[in-house]
């Protein structure tokens, strides 16, 4: 008997009991995003965010989650689904924010067709296993149950079996592996155009880069999407679809010294924040203006608009204030990276 059969022996016994609890070894995860969602002319796009609504299945899926302090909108829709974004932002012993996102796609019948549960910088399989459970729990009897057996069972595997792990229900097919996450695939619904809109709130990547050349940011569009600020130590990136922005982050300092700031928005950004849309650009810059005075974080929306401010305070005496804020605005497509 050649030496190798016992090996292929617990291989197929592996393969065979896998069979019978609804699972397979996973073959590579779903492709992300999924194959041809974003291959599409607009479908009657609007990028304004609302709150996620407190009925239905979007209002069962996010309820969990905002009880536990995440922030949630439906970031935009279209003819075919709406697409939900949530993210909570935890600080370590060091005051560093670890963030952590869920996104939700539903069709036009409110039901859910795909779902991302991306890991955290921390804690991964804990903080993915908790949103999931608490969130997909509201809509879909025994999945948490499984959710939680099969992430609990994979992280106490040695290297030698899979990194991934997959599986099955009557709901939908699910695929964790710690690279990325939990993603989840509805069995009975589906959307073939993805929301992919940012119209609303941001301009054009070619028209915003002559500003942020004016600014002291080193930038070169097409193809950098990545823009640096050497002077200040700040950073400037987008995600783009085409040409139009998605998601605008950057970081800026604050010094307030006697009531005043120090460190004014024309530094960096001589004719105010022009990437973003002449509808929102002001309500959105006076929200930014208010954390910087303040030193203090948000989440939330601003004139239909998804802002997002991690505060790090450091210096304060009296009416004095040093603090650096890392800033983003919009919600990311789903199923697409920077989180």
């Amino acid at each position: 008997m050649p030496r190798s059969f016992p090996s292929l022996a617990r291989t197929l016994a592996i393969i065979g009991l896998l069979a019978l609890t609804g699972c397979t070894l996973p073959a590579g995860p779903p492709p992300m995003p999924p194959t041809g969602v974003y291959d599409h002319d607009t479908a009657g796009e609007n990028s304004r965010a609302e709150p996620a609504p407190g009925s239905g299945t979007s209002g069962a899926l996010t309820r969990p989650l905002t009880a536990a302090g995440w922030f949630c909108a439906q970031a935009r829709s279209n003819a075919d689904g709406r697409a939900l974004w949530c993210r909570i932002g935890r600080r370590d012993a060091s005051d560093t924010v670890s963030a952590q996102a869920a996104h939700f796609l539903l069709d036009s019948r409110d039901r859910l067709a795909w779902a991302w549960f991306p890991p955290a910088d921390q804690d991964a399989a804990g903080h993915v296993t908790a949103a999931a459970t608490s969130a997909l729990g509201t809509i879909w009897t025994g999945a948490p149950e499984r959710i939680r057996q099969e992430i609990d069972d994979h992280t106490r595997e040695t290297h030698e079996i899979p990194s991934a792990v997959a599986w099955r229900d009557e709901h939908a097919d699910y695929h964790f592996s710690d690279l990325d996450g939990l993603i989840v695939t509805a069995g009975d619904a589906a959307v073939r155009r993805w929301p992919s809109g940012g119209e609303h709130y941001a301009t054009t990547m070619s028209s915003a880069v002559r500003d942020l050349l004016a600014g002291g940011y080193d930038c070169h569009y097409p193809p950098q999407t990545n823009c640096n600020r050497v002077q200040s130590n700040g950073y400037f990136e987008v995600t783009l679809r085409e040409d139009q922005i998605i998601t605008a982050r950057f970081g800026i300092g604050s010094l307030i010294e006697a009531g005043r700031q120090r460190h004014p928005l024309s530094q960096e950004f001589p004719h105010g924040l022009t990437f973003l849309t002449d509808a929102v650009r002001g309500p959105v810059t006076e929200r930014l203006e208010q954390s910087r005075r303040e030193g203090t974080s948000f989440a939330g929306i601003v004139a239909g608009t998804v802002v997002i401010i991690d505060a790090d305070r450091g210096a304060v005496d009296g009416d004095d204030l040093v603090a650096y804020l890392r800033v983003q605005i919009g919600a990311p497509l789903a199923a697409t990276l920077p989180l």
